[in-house]
């Protein structure tokens, strides 16, 4: 009677407690096939390691750089103070397709643009030697493969022009005399006929058969150059199609005009003075006839004079543009207070390798000090006289010999006086030297800076930061504020 048919089973007992099973009412997990390889590698695509996320950063970086150079270029047409290297990324934005639209302007389509070999042709070695460098730094960030041949072919013609206005030795009257038979030969000729030529006279080159290698090397040699002008034609030829394609819907007869002719001007317009640069280099500063005076400008502030020695390779180069582009935000100014070395000496390693001077590009930070003085006659509608409250140092040593050692920095207080003394009269800040040094190629820098306590917090943007990290030294410090109690 106790195991009858209406008892429980003892296997199929359960806590009275327990939740009741309701068979209308079912939850039940989803079906989640076994990975498989295919899966796997999917998820793993997803993450990227630290080399490729290094990667992806440099990239991203390089994009910004030359949006922003792009976006100043056009700035600088516009406002008629433009430069050689203006003009050329000028004329391909009515082409380019990484063009940020937001920088589109309905008037650009009528500003004259000369044309890039006219822009060559009015530049002496030196300014030529200049143009290349931007050339090259255009040339490194662009992605867009038309882009790029644009700025390949420019590259070619400027050295071209750059080797024609160099002084003749014999070799070079020698082959000068065959220089009209070449132009006679490749002048005529289609980029697909030329391309064609150069392999049979790279063959012929490579070839065991007695030939006149001065005559064959100097047409080989042209022909790149007539190469490089015929890819330049096409891509001017599709700057002047895009822009009548503009003028179209606006001014038909203008539309029509453009069409009709080359599509680019013949002359370029005489530079603006000081113009001659689109960003000022920081070197050493000029003091001024009154440098000792009240009135001098605070540091950071001094015009900038270029230095004779100073580092412009490539990979400098690119750096510097990088950090230019990033600019100059509100409450800083550019710093060159840049001071001679105490005690400098040839170093010893002067004979093997050549000494050059770092690129820099630092800032000073300004600001205003609400001390108890500027409290009682001032107010923010009066605000007192801003005064230096920190630097950014960004020093660019891309070729260090040893890589291994990275560049440090030192302060150098004058006349005895030690940390925490003060020799400067009532008002006045005492100043300091510091002094950057690293190994070959570069010699040591020195700047004048504010001689206060500095602010070791990791606060963001207002925190001290130390690092060398791809080439660049980065010291960025503020001082310490000084509250005053009421």
């Amino acid at each position: 009677m106790i195991d009858g048919r209406g008892s429980p089973r003892k296997d199929r007992a359960k806590d009275i407690t327990a939740p009741r099973h309701d068979s209308s009412n079912r939850i039940a997990k989803p079906f989640r096939p076994p990975p498989t390889k295919s899966n796997v590698a999917n998820a793993t695509g997803r993450y990227l390691t630290q080399d490729q996320q290094a990667e992806q950063f440099i990239a991203d970086e390089d994009k910004f750089v030359l949006k922003q150079a792009k976006r100043k270029a056009d700035i600088r047409v516009r406002e008629e103070r433009a430069t050689p290297i203006d003009y050329l990324a000028f004329g391909l934005r009515f082409i380019d397709s990484d063009r940020d639209v937001f920088d589109e302007d309905d008037d650009d389509v009528d500003i004259q643009i000369p044309a890039p070999e006219t822009v060559l042709q009015g530049l002496n070695e030196a300014q030529l030697r200049e143009l290349e460098e931007d050339m090259r730094s255009y040339h490194t960030l662009e992605s867009n493969a038309r882009n790029k041949e644009y700025w390949t072919a420019l590259l070619a013609l400027c050295t071209d022009r750059r080797q024609r206005l160099k002084p003749q030795g014999p070799e070079g009257r020698a082959v000068t005399s065959v220089a009209f038979d070449v132009d006679r030969i490749l002048s005529p000729k289609t980029l697909e006929q030329l391309e064609g030529l150069e392999k049979q006279i790279k063959a012929k080159l490579q070839s065991d058969e007695p030939i006149d290698t001065d005559y064959w090397g100097e047409l080989l040699r042209s022909l790149l150059v007539y190469k490089a002008k015929a890819k330049l034609k096409n891509v001017c030829a599709a700057i002047k199609g895009a822009r009548v394609e503009m003028l179209r819907a606006r001014d038909p007869e203008r539309a029509t005009a453009l069409e009709a002719s080359g599509g680019f001007t013949s002359t370029v317009p005489e530079l603006l003075p000081g113009a001659t640069k689109p960003v000022v280099r920081p070197a050493a500063s000029t003091p001024g006839p009154q440098a000792g005076a009240s009135s001098a400008p605070p540091p950071g502030t001094a015009r900038f004079a270029p230095a004779e020695n100073e580092d412009f390779s490539q990979a400098t180069k690119a750096l510097y543009d990088r950090e230019v582009a990033r600019g100059v935000n509100e409450g800083e100014e550019i710093f060159a207070a840049e001071e001679a070395v105490p005690g400098i000496q040839k170093p010893l390693w002067a004979d093997k390798y050549r000494p050059r001077k770092p690129r820099y590009f630092n800032r000073v930070l300004m600001g205003y000090e609400w001390n108890k003085y500027n409290q009682t006659h001032y107010d923010h509608d009066n605000p007192p006289p801003k005064v230096v409250q920190g630097y950014r140092f960004n020093i660019f040593y891309p070729d260090l010999i040893d890589k291994t050692k990275a560049p440090t920095f030192k302060i150098v207080r004058e006349h005895g006086r030690r940390k925490g003394e003060s020799f400067a009269p009532a008002g006045k800040e005492d100043t300091c030297l510091i002094r950057f040094i690293a190994g070959p190629p570069y010699e040591d820098l020195a700047f004048r800076v504010v001689d206060r306590e500095w602010d070791y917090s990791a606060k963001k943007e207002r925190g001290f930061k130390s690092s060398f990290d791809k080439g660049i030294l980065q010291l960025h410090f503020q001082f310490k504020k000084i509250y005053y109690r009421k």
